[in-house]
């Protein structure tokens, strides 16, 4: 029997229907609005459209919403100056400078330069201290989307064999670290695979719970999941164009095979990349309560 598809465009329109919720309240009851900013520098096309998507869906949600786009020869020390007016400004909760950025810009430089308060993309050292402890104020945004994604699934977490595969900071030690906390929607076992591990399959393949975050195209086969296991899938790989011009993607699971394995399973594109934003936004709303000292 085909796994069950675990759909991220649907879970996430259901978090944006609560986070709406919220913003009414926040407006109605505090008198605040979530501020987003998002520095843009150069003209990337992919930075681009990943800008107007956040955009868009700040808008919807009823955030004070800025985009901010710069050129490409913005300097680092100018970009800081940017940096700190938003770290300064009280209409703005959260922070976003879309990497990447333009060569000659110390991207650690500037992401150290954000108020950690107001860093909801959660990269800055205090925040992923602050994960790491078991403590956090901000959950990176694609791991918190994977999360979400299990814990609405009704995927059992608790006590779980997880396998990752990928090692990145944006995805693979967050999730890792995330999942295996003393906490609601973690405790699990988890194992974390990368380019030096030996048997990759030996580790896959006893998974319940398998995350894929390689940056390879169906690197996981059918063969090395466990049979009824949940995959996630965080690979979105573009590997030709239809011939109206629209892009094919690919995730890091090889679909066709893993399907008829799996118990449930992530789509690429519609799984995992939906919850990012959306995240992100939970992320904005959470931010404008801290700064207004207003308790969940």
């Amino acid at each position: 029997m085909p796994a069950k598809l675990l759909k991220g465009a649907e879970v996430a329109k259901e978090i944006r229907e609560e986070l709406k919720c919220e913003v009414d309240f926040l407006k109605n009851k505090h008198g605040v609005v979530p501020g987003l900013v998002t520095l843009l520098v150069g003209q990337n096309p992919a930075s681009q459209s990943y800008v107007r998507a956040k955009q868009k869906t700040g808008h919807e949600l009823g955030f004070f919403s800025v985009q901010d786009d710069q050129p490409e020869n913005l300097g680092e020390e100018e970009l800081l100056k940017l940096i700190d007016k938003y770290n300064k400004d009280p209409k703005i909760h959260g922070i976003l400078v879309q990497l990447p950025l333009p060569k000659g810009i110390n991207e650690n430089r500037v992401l150290l330069a954000i108020d950690p308060a107001k860093d909801v993309d959660a990269f800055h050292p205090v925040n992923v201290g602050k994960l790491m402890i078991g403590e956090p104020d901000y959950l990176p945004c694609t791991p918190a989307g994977i999360q979400e994604l299990l814990v609405r699934s009704g995927a059992e977490i608790c006590g779980a064999e997880v396998t990752v595969v990928g090692r990145s900071n944006i995805v693979g030690k967050p999730i890792a670290m995330m999942l295996m906390q003393k906490a609601k929607g973690a405790n699990a076992t988890v194992t974390v695979c990368h380019t030096r591990t030996r048997d990759v399959k030996l580790h896959t393949s006893r998974a319940d719970i398998l995350v894929v975050a390689a940056g390879v195209t169906e690197y996981v086969k059918g063969d090395m999941i466990k049979p009824g296991a949940v995959v996630i899938d965080v690979g979105v790989n573009e590997v030709g164009k239809t011939a109206d011009g629209k892009r094919i993607l690919k995730g890091d699971v090889a679909f066709e095979e893993a399907v008829e394995v799996a118990g449930a399973i992530t789509p690429v594109p519609g799984g995992v990349g939906p919850m990012t934003i959306t995240m992100l936004m939970k992320n904005t709303v959470r931010a404008c309560k801290v700064w207004n000292r207003i308790k969940d």
